[in-house]
Parts: C-alpha cells; sequence; structure tokens
C-alpha cells in the first residue's frame, strides 16, 4: 500500500513538507510594474516561524507552486509580506489575485542570516534591485531589536527612480536616525536628485571600521563580483561578507537537484552563505 502524508483533521493542518498549509492574501501593493507585495496570514492562525533569509514555496492550485524569499520580519507578528516580480506561470498568476484570495506556502525553508553572530557589530547591507527583498526582512529585524546591534548602514541600488522597491519605507529610512540610507540609480530619469552609477559608487561615499563591521551583500549575480571587491577594499576581510544565492531554486527541500552549484545544494546549505565558505566554488558568485 502507498504511504500517503498523514494531515490531522478539523484544522487540516499538514505534516509533511511536501505538503502546502492553506493561507488568505490579507492585502496587497503594487510596488512596481513587475513587483507587486502580497501580506499573507496562515489559515490555521499560526505565525510562520521564519528567520530574515528564508523563503517558502508558494503555492496556486492547479497552477503550480514557486520558491519566494520572506520579505517581512519575524517580529512581525499574524501575518508575513512577500515581494514578488512577474517572471513565471506562477508569478503572473499570483500577480492577478487580491485580498481574500486563498493561496499554499510551503515551509519557510533555508538557511537564514546569523542574527546571532551579528549581535554587537556594525552592519553593511548592499542590496542590488530585487535583492532589497529578503534584506528587508533582516534589516527590519536588526531595526526592531535595536539596542543588540552596532552601527546600521544600507546600500542600495536600482536600475531607475521607477525600480525602486518600497518606497514609503526608503522615505522613512531616508530620514531615520536608527541608521544610516544611501541609494543610486543606474540611471536618472530627469527628475532623479540622487546619486546617479552602479552601487560600487556609494561605497566611496562611506567610512567604516573593518575590525567591526559585517557585509551583507544580496542582488543579481554580476553585481556580487564588485561589490565584494568593494568590501575587500574597505578592509572587511572575507569571512566577514555574507551573501544570498536566491536563484535556480524549485522544490525547497533537496530533492529535485535544481539548485545544485557543483556540491552545494542552494535549498539545503544556503540561500544564506559566509562569503570564505564559497568563495572558492565555481559558479558560486
Amino acid at each position: 500500500m502507498m504511504n500517503t502524508a498523514k494531515i490531522q483533521t478539523g484544522s487540516f493542518e499538514p505534516t509533511s513538507i511536501y505538503l502546502p498549509t492553506p493561507a488568505e492574501i490579507v492585502r496587497t501593493e503594487q510596488l512596481t510594474k513587475m513587483e507587486k507585495l502580497f501580506e499573507i496570514r496562515l489559515k490555521n492562525g499560526r505565525d510562520l516561524g521564519h528567520q530574515p533569509g528564508q523563503f517558502v514555496e508558494v503555492s496556486l492550485f492547479g497552477i503550480g507552486e514557486a520558491p519566494i524569499s520572506i520579505s517581512s520580519s519575524p517580529t512581525q507578528k499574524g501575518s508575513f509580506e512577500l515581494a514578488v516580480r512577474a517572471v513565471g506561470n506562477v508569478t503572473k498568476a499570483l500577480h492577478s489575485l487580491n485580498s481574500g484570495a486563498s493561496l499554499g506556502i510551503r515551509g519557510p525553508f533555508g538557511k537564514g542570516f546569523p542574527v546571532e553572530e551579528l549581535k554587537g557589530k556594525d552592519i553593511l547591507f548592499v542590496a542590488g534591485g530585487i535583492g532589497l527583498v529578503p534584506l528587508r526582512s533582516l534589516i527590519n529585524y536588526v531595526l526592531d531589536n535595536r539596542p543588540a546591534y552596532g552601527r546600521v548602514l544600507v546600500l542600495f541600488g536600482a536600475k531607475t527612480p521607477a525600480e525602486q522597491l518600497f518606497l514609503e519605507e526608503l522615505s522613512r529610512w531616508r530620514v531615520s536616525k536608527e541608521m544610516e540610507y544611501l541609494e543610486t540609480v543606474d540611471r536618472s530619469d530627469g527628475q532623479w536628485q540622487g546619486n546617479v552609477g552602479v552601487i560600487t559608487t556609494l561605497f566611496r561615499k562611506i567610512a567604516i571600521d573593518p575590525k567591526k563591521t559585517v557585509a551583507v551583500v544580496v542582488g543579481p549575480p554580476l553585481m556580487y563580483r564588485f561589490a565584494i571587491l568593494e568590501a575587500q577594499a574597505k578592509g572587511i576581510p572575507d569571512d566577514r561578507i555574507i551573501v544570498s544565492l536566491e536563484r535556480r531554486m524549485k522544490c525547497g527541500v533537496g530533492k529535485c537537484g535544481h539548485c545544485q552549484i557543483n556540491n552545494l545544494y542552494v535549498c539545503q546549505e544556503g540561500p544564506v552563505f559566509n562569503y570564505a565558505k564559497i568563495k572558492d566554488v565555481k559558479d558560486a558568485i
């Protein structure tokens, strides 16, 4: 007889990592032309219980599922947030949904950011484009536990002003006394008054104490190499550079091999990695 995963009756809470938990969209917000924010609540009433940097598998019944980074801090109770770019069948279908729609959630999965190891240290966040999505979870976690951490410095780069994410949040960060925030765009729209240039141009504007600083870098593949070089030039050693490799993930549980980079399974051993441990792994960075 074929083994089947057991489900608790009544509350319908899956006991298998392969079965999605029923969830509901609480709120949506269009962030950019391509990205949309979803606030989601699990129907069993529980918190997701994630760590910053982890991801979930989002299921749309009859369509499929896709791995999505969690963008909210675990300090946000009762719901969690996903910022989703419409690039495939599942994410495009997700963009068509609004408040009240049902979906399935598996997870959280993966290795998150080392929030305990970061305590007492200065943190240099480097976010390129949608790399801000998973970093936002850690940034807000740190801000919600501000006394436990040192200096907070955020560098954010987008291709154009129209592609900046979380505009209301960025407005607060610009004037916050709890952090230092610098931003840039690759191309101005004619009205942009800020820095124009790739994100590495922001490094020349900052001074840090490399003995106390950890760099956390998330962005497109091309950005990593140059941002890491800038962090190294500031004196930050490789073992205090943290990256997130959120690419090619599919099943979330290390079975399909879709995310495998040589001997690494990104969904299991990552997506968060210490750069010193993967810098010599071919195709990792």
